[in-house]
């Protein structure tokens, strides 16, 4: 089976320090191969600063200014934030934040995340240090990323066969469906999975949310332009379960902005028909 993948949700800048491309080169990409829709989501997360202030995150910010069709590719705006606890906290949500980036005080109380993600479209939720889930309970993981999901913001858990953190796929897998809320699978790390293990969990969760009806998305977690819009890997993987096509949530623009509202995350589904040069 040719899987039709039209969109590419998950997807970083230079902004995140290990990635290699602007917001700019990435569009140009995605034009060139008929990429219908970008989600440009960079880590928000301890690993880019020592120091955990504001002014670090203004990238996110300020991203009303993107066209939201650059180039003729839909750019939508999210970010991958960490999952930090094993009750499912995000990160920045126990940082509180009193001033803007100029000094000036906020008129009422807030942490950095949601000083951070409040105007973006999605987020991401990942787990990238898994130190803290180590001896944990399956209890205590299974819940950690349901609760994750329960998050408003929250659109999409983040490469769970790469986590190395084992969970009850049943359990959160039928909230994410009750949810409307989607599993990655993640073409980097099938790409960097020279033992077979990240390949083997992988198929087992894309497998049992073929079974269980559960949405998923197909992205690259680019860290440098060329590989945009490629997913030969994940591809394959999937084809050698034979996934529904019609599972596959970013399979074009309007099924992942559909989807995106459905989850009562952001509705944005006016831009599936947005064909000009627009701010």
């Amino acid at each position: 089976m040719a899987y039709q993948i039209a969109c590419d949700v998950h997807t970083h800048t230079l902004f995140s320090r290990h990635a290699y491309s602007t917001i700019s080169e990435n569009v140009a990409v995605c034009r060139e191969r008929g990429i219908e829709l970008l989600g440009s989501t960079d880590h928000f997360s301890e690993m880019l600063f020592p120091e955990q202030h504001i002014r670090n995150f203004q990238y996110f910010q300020n991203q009303d200014i993107w066209p939201r069709l650059w180039d003729g590719v839909t750019l939508l705006h999210g970010a991958e934030v960490d999952i930090v606890s094993l009750d499912g906290g995000l990160f920045g949500q126990d940082i509180d934040v009193s001033e803007t980036i100029v000094g000036n005080p906020y008129r009422e109380a807030g942490s950095l995340f949601d000083r951070v993600t409040g105007q973006l479209d999605y987020l991401i939720a990942s787990v990238h240090n898994g130190a803290f889930t180590k001896g944990a309970p399956l209890a205590r993981t299974t819940s950690m990323y349901v609760r994750a999901l329960e998050n408003p913001k929250v659109f999409i858990l983040g490469h769970t066969g790469r986590s190395g953190v084992p969970f009850d796929y049943d359990e959160v897998l039928t909230v994410a469906k009750e949810k409307h809320k989607l599993i990655e699978i993640n073409e980097h790390s099938l790409e960097v999975d020279s033992r077979g293990w990240f390949h083997t969990v992988c198929s087992r969760i894309a497998q049992r949310c073929a079974e269980m009806g559960v949405g998923i998305v197909v992205s690259t977690d680019a860290h440098v332009a060329p590989v945009i819009g490629r997913f030969p890997h994940a591809q394959d993987m999937l084809e050698s379960i034979g996934f529904p096509q019609e599972l596959i949530m970013n399979r074009d623009r309007a099924t992942f902005l559909g989807a995106l509202a459905d989850a009562d995350v952001c509705n944005l589904t006016e831009l599936a028909s947005l064909s000009e040069y627009t701010d």
